[in-house]
């Protein structure tokens, strides 16, 4: 962590009204817990057992598991799995699993109506992040991620989980308001993905529960619902030897234990316990092809091999065998991806091997074709996948696959001490409801090398298990079409059985070498070198052809390095009142190539090793971001410098990427959401083309020749500021970046000025946008312009606050309270890197019915922050939860990398780093009311509806 900085945030939030982290003080469990076939995880396993877990169960039934964990520090995650989801519900009971969870949350026999969100408000917890659930085919999982947990805290905590799982208050009054809720979370979703969902499992799943049992429900069986009902349903399945306790955090794990025997314990099950309900197996003699037509989605062929599910216990071998399948597909999919790449009949193709809700085993294929010719690029996949299975592949296939897994493993083996409790914690959740086990990263590594030493991996072994994974009970496929096709049916168990032999083939790679390269100039001199920050251990170099450094060598998060290369001006550097080739960049500029090498050739070489290749743009610059360790930093840093004075422009990259947005672009208009996320940004920055996604005439205009003359004066002008943080030696990463990036001509400044973003006017009535989905969805914004630039850093803060305690409001008044919408959000935009631009936005999916009460409980929310003060409480409930959002990610160097990026260059920067911790916590009642006054103006607000375009079918 960064210690002294980080130290300072915690004295600075502790004395600034944040409660202190108490020690806690370790106690001892009843060991009558325990049972003779504990560690319950490992029955019939013969995996190594991950010791830092700690397992027991309770006498009635109970099972836990407790760990030691310090990352983020102070942190305690707690999971609680109900072993029953929606494959356990009964016709009249469908989506009662999910409505329970609602329900749970709501309120419990500890808490009244509301009041848990409230109370875990005050000790820290983000409401839909840190604290949620889940609800599956198999499961229920309430999830708590509990920040600086003191014991009070997390005892309070564990006490109101288990309430939540005993005694859920369930009368007509809660059913009554939460019912809307969930209602309304189904209706949110995007009818056409929705029909191809139902139509998927109605096919993949033939004569199982799980083609027709999705966790969200119907109306008819939600409306029908009765507090009996749902009561029975708790009854029935909430039962103490169908929970799980699971938790990982900076506490003693006897502490833990103990909490979990303090609050579980009493535990007792209501009425005799039934049997889990039979889930089907795949069989044969249901329809093998269907089809649909939504214009909507992308042209899409899927296709499943489905066989029973097997996973009965986790062994070693078992594992093994899995990495020869995966080994199979794994290569499959690299050749789909090369023939795509090369200019293929298809975007994209690919296989995966899973295990379905307890119901499956299933082998997946889908493909996305370049156009409508479904048929031929569903040929040509299978064709590829026929090759591998009558052909060996070649050692050299193998043994890269099998390099890229150990190099992946043995990074898990390096980061394992710094791996997040809560990650820890959801991946025990998930072996418990697959019925696998977790074992040490390097116990999993160890397995791996076993079977490659047992000659597990040869060209006979893979190509058998290339044969394997595509036969099974049942081989179904499924098309969607943008045009009604009578013969389609047809066409797609035609397609299925057609003879494929010789259609597919095979694109060798030869070794890659980093030497491959272009060389690069002579290294530049250090002109200067200095703290960032007095008594801040980030460094600031400067180097003599004007590329500035700034470095944090930190070993806390053990193996990881991170590398952002921000260069030139970003959204500032490019023209804001004509359409450009921008929205290309991310998927095409790092494909396009570097040097000599294309994608594939950099895959070869960067895929055994630690090396990250991405693409960003921000509003003041440009940036390759990577993720790394120690021994590749110097190749990471090559690479991204060799890309900028050695672009390659393949026009292949630039094809596929317009081909993709192409084929999905009628989806942008088959929900509200999805014409949000085309329109909003773009119209509330009054047609400033440098945001919200272009048209589908700009997309078409683009051609690789236009790509290259819009991104090539990019990559070569403006300045550079390398940022390396993380576990690796300050000497050698300055030797690096002045043997990489120091070695690059001294760049041009680019001398055209930033185009000013202006929010658009006050309008009387809401600018109307339609949709093409549902004729029950609809979307409202409202926003008020605030500002922009580093300047004002401390203005951006305590806007959050605002945004915080406005959506706190709109959250309990739209969806507690009227049940309107399901997920409203309201968030403050401040864009740092420009002097304008910035807004306070409320959003909410509401019924079409609905618009201008959405409108009235916004302003009327406005109008009352206005008004008068918030109390305290509301303010600590707000500025609680985004301190220890601060105080959790400071434990890491992303945190502190995103935080002082630019900062070489403006010195507003390193300023605000010194106030972060006052920023948020020195606000008052008051503070926030003198924003509200000046920012929540109604006669500056703009207000934006989507509708549906005519009622749906």
């Amino acid at each position: 962590m960064l210690r002294s900085l980080r130290t300072a945030l915690l004295a600075s939030f502790a004395v600034l009204s944040l409660n202190p982290v108490l020690p806690v003080v370790a106690q001892t469990a009843p060991r009558q817990v325990q049972i003779a076939d504990d560690p319950w995880l490992y029955k019939g396993s013969d995996l190594v057992h991950d010791a830092e877990w700690k397992f027991g169960r309770l006498s009635n039934g109970v099972r836990y598991a407790v760990r030691k964990n310090g990352v983020p520090p102070g942190q305690v995650a707690v999971r609680v799995r109900i072993d029953a989801g929606s494959l356990m519900e009964q016709e009249s009971e469908r989506g009662f699993a999910h409505l329970l969870e609602h329900l749970s949350f709501r309120g419990s026999v500890h808490v009244p109506d509301g009041d848990s969100k409230r109370i875990w408000q005050r000790l820290g917890v983000t409401f839909g992040s840190d604290s949620n659930a889940s609800t599956t085919f198999t499961q229920t999982v309430y999830k708590l991620d509990l920040p600086m947990a003191t014991p009070a805290g997390l005892d309070e905590s564990m006490k109101i989980l288990a309430g939540m799982m005993t005694g859920p208050i369930i009368n007509a009054t809660s059913l009554n308001a939460e019912r809307p809720v969930v209602m309304a979370e189904g209706r949110e979703q995007p009818g056409p993905q929705k029909r191809l969902q139902d139509q998927m499992l109605d096919l993949m799943f033939a004569g199982q529960l799980l083609s027709d049992r999705e966790p969200i429900g119907t109306p008819e069986t939600l409306t029908a619902a009765t507090p009996a009902s749902v009561q029975s349903f708790h009854d029935r399945w909430y039962r103490p030897e169908r929970a799980t306790v699971i938790i990982s955090g900076d506490v003693d794990p006897a502490v833990l234990e103990a909490m979990v025997v303090k609050h579980f314990s009493a535990w007792k099950g209501v009425g005799p316990a039934p049997k889990s309900p039979d889930f089907g197996k795949p069989e044969t003699g249901h329809p093998i092809a269907a089809s649909l037509v939504e214009p909507a989605l992308q042209p899409v062929a899927m296709m499943a091999i489905v066989r029973p599910w097997t996973v009965f216990s986790d062994t070693v071998i078992f594992n093994q065998k899995r990495m020869v399948d995966m080994v199979a597909i794994r290569i499959i999919n690299r050749r789909l991806e090369s023939r795509a790449r090369s200019g293929g009949p298809f975007i994209a193709a690919g296989a995966d091997l899973s295990d379905i809700a307890r119901s499956a085993n299933i082998t997946t294929v889908q493909v996305l074709p370049s156009g409508d010719d479904w048929e031929g690029s569903l040929r040509e996949v299978r064709g590829m996948i026929a090759d591998a299975a009558a052909t060996p592949p070649t050692q050299a296939e193998i043994d890269r696959e099998l390099a890229e897994i150990g190099a992946s493993m043995q990074q898990r083996i390096n980061t394992a001490p710094v791996e997040a409790g809560a990650k820890l914690a959801d991946d025990l959740v998930e072996a418990v409801d697959i019925n696998e086990t977790v074992t040490t990263p390097q116990a999993s590594y160890d397995i791996l090398k076993q079977a490659i030493a047992a000659k597990m991996f040869t060209p006979a072994t893979v190509q058998t298990a290339s044969k394997r994974v595509f036969e099974g009970t049942a081989v179904r496929a499924l098309v969607n079409t943008r045009t009604p096709d009578p013969q389609a049916v047809t066409k797609v168990t035609a397609a299925l059985q057609a003879n494929v032999t010789g259609v597919g083939k095979r694109k060798a790679i030869g070794t890659v070498n980093i030497n491959q390269l272009p060389k690069l100039g002579k290294p530049a001199t250090v002109t200067s070198r200095e703290p960032l920050l007095q008594g801040v251990d980030i460094e600031k170099v400067v180097l003599s052809n004007g590329v500035r450094l700034l470095m944090r060598p930190d070993a806390s998060e053990t193996g990881k390095v991170y590398v952002n290369v921000r260069f030139g001006r970003g959204l500032n550097a490019v023209p804001a009142d004509r359409a450009t080739p921008l929205w290309a960049g991310e998927p095409a500029l790092m494909a396009s190539g570097i040097g000599k090498l294309g994608q594939e050739e950099l895959d070869a070489l960067t895929g055994n090793r630690q090396i990250g290749l991405n693409f960003d743009i921000s509003e003041d610059a440009f940036a390759f971001t990577g993720q790394t360790n120690k021994a590749d930093l110097a190749d990471q840093l090559r690479l991204f410098a060799t890309k900028l004075a050695y672009p390659t422009w393949d026009p292949n990259p630039v094809l596929r990427a317009k081909a993709a947005m192409l084929s999905g672009y009628a989806g942008l208009s088959a929900s509200p959401d999805g014409v949000l996320g085309r329109d909003l940004e773009r119209l509330s920055r009054s047609g400033d083309q440098r945001f919200g996604l272009p048209t589908r005439e700009v997309i078409g205009a683009t051609t690789p020749e236009s790509f290259r003359a819009f991104w090539e004066p990019l990559l070569a002008t403006g300045p550079i500021e390398v940022e390396v943080f993380g576990d690796m030696e300050a000497e050698a990463t300055v030797q690096a970046v002045a043997a990489t990036f120091g070695a690059l001509k001294p760049r041009a400044a680019a001398g055209v000025p930033a185009a000013p973003v202006v929010f658009p006017a006050h309008v009387a009535a809401p600018v109307v946008r339609t949709h093409t989905g549902k004729s029950d969805q609809a979307a409202a914004a409202i926003a008020w312009p605030t500002g922009g630039g580093t300047a004002e850093i401390t203005e951006s803060r305590r806007l959050d606050l605002l945004a915080a305690v406005f959506r706190d409001r709109l959250i309990d008044q739209l969806r507690s309270q009227a049940g309107v919408s399901y997920s409203p959000n309201v968030a403050s935009q401040w864009p740092l890197g420009m002097t304008a631009g910035g807004k306070l936005i409320a959003l909410g999916m509401v019924p079409p019915d609905k618009t201008d009460f959405f409108f009235k409980l916004s302003r009327d929310i406005a109008a009352d922050l206005v008004a008068k003060p918030i109390d305290a409480d509301e303010l600590e409930r707000a500025v609680a939860p985004l301190k220890q959002q601060i105080l959790r990610a400071s434990s890491g160097n992303m945190f502190w990398m995103r935080l002082v990026a630019g900062g070489s260059y403006d010195p507003a920067i390193v300023q605000g780093v010194q106030t972060l911790a006052q920023d948020y916590s020195r606000v008052t009642p008051a503070d926030i009311q003198a924003l509200a006054v000046k920012y929540l103006r109604p006669e500056k607000d703009w207000t934006m509806i989507v509708v549906p375009e005519k009622a749906e079918k």
